[in-house]
Order: C-alpha cells, then sequence, then structure tokens
C-alpha cells in the first residue's frame, strides 16, 4: 500500500487526532502516502440539544464508518469515549494507542478548584456522567448544558457564561490548552467516562492489509483497560443517555477496575470496583457490571433512560 485514506471530523481535536496517527505511520513507513478526508457528522452539526436527546455517541462516528464502508476512506480516528458498543458489520476497532491523561479537568477563570466555588455557582458541561458526581459532592451547584467543540466551550466560559467548566483533560493537552486546567478531578470525586483519553483506529474487518500497517501503533496496557471498561459499559448497555463511568488501570499482571452508576440529579450513585488478571480484561467488565446491576444500577438506569426521552 502506497496511499493510507483517513475519515476524520472536521473538529480541531478530530484534526489532532489524525494528524498524530499520520505523522506515527509516517515516521513508521517513510514512503506511506496518507489522504485525510475531512467529513461532517451529525453530532457536529446539531449544537443546540444534549446528545443525550438527539442519539448519543454514534453521532460522531456514524458517517465516518460509512465511508468506510463504501470504500472512500481506508480507516477513521476515533476518541474511544464516543464509541458506541457495537460495531456495523465489517468494521472493528483492533487498535488503541497510548492513553493520555484521563481525568477530568476543572477550567475557570475565578476559581482554582471544584471546593472553592461559591453556592449556586454555575457550572458547563454536556456529560450526564459529570453531572451526576458534581451534584453527589455539590448538590448546590446549577448545571447548564455546554456543548461545541473545546474552543467553543472556552469561549463561552470567557464570555462568563458560567463561573466554571468540565471537560477532558485529553484534549485540553492535545490541543495545548494545558495550562487553562486549574484542577485534574480525582477519579474518587469524579470517575472519568468509559475510555477517556484514549484513541482507537476503526477499519474494515477483511482489510489485512491496512491492519498490517496499523498494528505497530497499539498499545497494549491501554488496550486491555480499554476492553474492561467497555465491556462494562456493555453490559450495561451504555451510552450519552445514562451517567455510567468507568475507569480501569493496571499494576503488575492485574486490572484494578472501578464502576459507577448514578441518578442524573446526583442523589444516589452505586460504586463497585474489582481487581483480576490482565488476561480476563473482558470478563472483569462484564463481572462488575454485573456487581452494579446486583446493588440496583438497573432502577436508576431505567429511570434515566425513561426521563431522556420525555
Amino acid at each position: 500500500m502506497t496511499t493510507l485514506r483517513i475519515a476524520t471530523r472536521k473538529s480541531p481535536l478530530a484534526l489532532w487526532q489524525t494528524h498524530h496517527i499520520r505523522d506515527s505511520l509516517c515516521k513508521l513507513y517513510p514512503d506511506l502516502q496518507v489522504e485525510i478526508i475531512e467529513m461532517l457528522t451529525k453530532g457536529d452539526k446539531i449544537l443546540d440539544t444534549p446528545l443525550a436527546k438527539i442519539g448519543g455517541k454514534g453521532l460522531f462516528v456514524k458517517e465516518l464508518e460509512q465511508g468506510i464502508l463504501a470504500g472512500d476512506a481506508d480507516i477513521a480516528i476515533h476518541s474511544m469515549k464516543d464509541v458506541p458498543v457495537e460495531f456495523p458489520n465489517g468494521l472493528m476497532i483492533s487498535i488503541v494507542m497510548q492513553r493520555e491523561e484521563p481525568r477530568d479537568a476543572f477550567v475557570s477563570n475565578n476559581y482554582p478548584n471544584l471546593a472553592s466555588l461559591p453556592d449556586g455557582a454555575i457550572v458547563g458541561t454536556a456529560s450526564l456522567r459529570r453531572q451526576c458526581q458534581l451534584l453527589a459532592v455539590r448538590p448546590d451547584l446549577q448545571i447548564r448544558s455546554l456543548r461545541g467543540n473545546v474552543g467553543t466551550r472556552l469561549g463561552k466560559l470567557d464570555n462568563d457564561e458560567f463561573d466554571a467548566i468540565v471537560l477532558a483533560a485529553a484534549g485540553l493537552i492535545r490541543l495545548g490548552w494545558e495550562e487553562r486546567i486549574q484542577e485534574l478531578i480525582e477519579p474518587q470525586i469524579m470517575l472519568p467516562a468509559i475510555a477517556q483519553g484514549a484513541i482507537g483506529i476503526e477499519h474494515r474487518i477483511n482489510d489485512v492489509t491496512t491492519r498490517k500497517l496499523i498494528d505497530e501503533l497499539i498499545d497494549t496496557t491501554t488496550q486491555q483497560c480499554v476492553t474492561a471498561e467497555r465491556a462494562l459499559n456493555a453490559r450495561l448497555e451504555g451510552g450519552c443517555q445514562v451517567p455510567i463511568a468507568g475507569y480501569a488501570v493496571i499494576k503488575a499482571d492485574e486490572i484494578y477496575i472501578r464502576g459507577l452508576v448514578g441518578d442524573v440529579d446526583g442523589s444516589e450513585i452505586i460504586r463497585a470496583n474489582l481487581q483480576g488478571s490482565v488476561t480476563s480484561a473482558a470478563e472483569l467488565g462484564t463481572t462488575l457490571a454485573n456487581e452494579l446491576l446486583e446493588q440496583g444500577a438497573g432502577r436508576l438506569l431505567q429511570k434515566c433512560r425513561s426521563q431522556s426521552v420525555q
């Protein structure tokens, strides 16, 4: 293969991820030609409605997947936290790259951390996961919806629409805005999204040539952690419509994974954790999900899904 075609969203973060992978591949294969095909997804077009109301995470990947299936592109680059549980027939993600900082970032122009916000402060986020965890520790806060790319969200903060906003730290770091981070919120306070900070490469299952080309980019540790987290999400049938969090780390040959399901208003959060062999990543994620369900997570999930369709 002399040319590799990459489908990508047009957002600055998506383009950063695409250029990062292009540069990594070109270092490995100096003769490789890379063509970047920019696409606009439904999730990029509809910015005035919470994702939970318009279909969830798949809105950011569907057009890219259609491009691969049609033969217009060979691969697509995704933030793994935006990738739905199920893949279209004929597609897969076999490569997950090394994870960036997985935690959420507290960003404010006037306050140094979450604890310093005054009563009734206005905090922006588009995530039900973040909302429920924020309200669990600070029920006095006013949570308001915040959509758009990273620059747009920072702009709304700078226009004094919010006292603070919460974003994935990985996106800020990758785009060169690390200095805007006032506080990295520890997982004990805010458990990250499933696969937050990880980048995945989607391709056709039967495209052996492309698979061999991108195989060198895999980070095994990240891949195992993401496998466990996504198994948790799959068992819980997660998506943007429900506040689910999951985060795995590897120490020695063991995976330690934490998960939670919450009520949107933060009044109830169910937590569980588990550890086991790295060779059983998917099984651990599924087992942890079952523990959450045994504690009553199914009731919270059903309540949230019912509210999201009203």
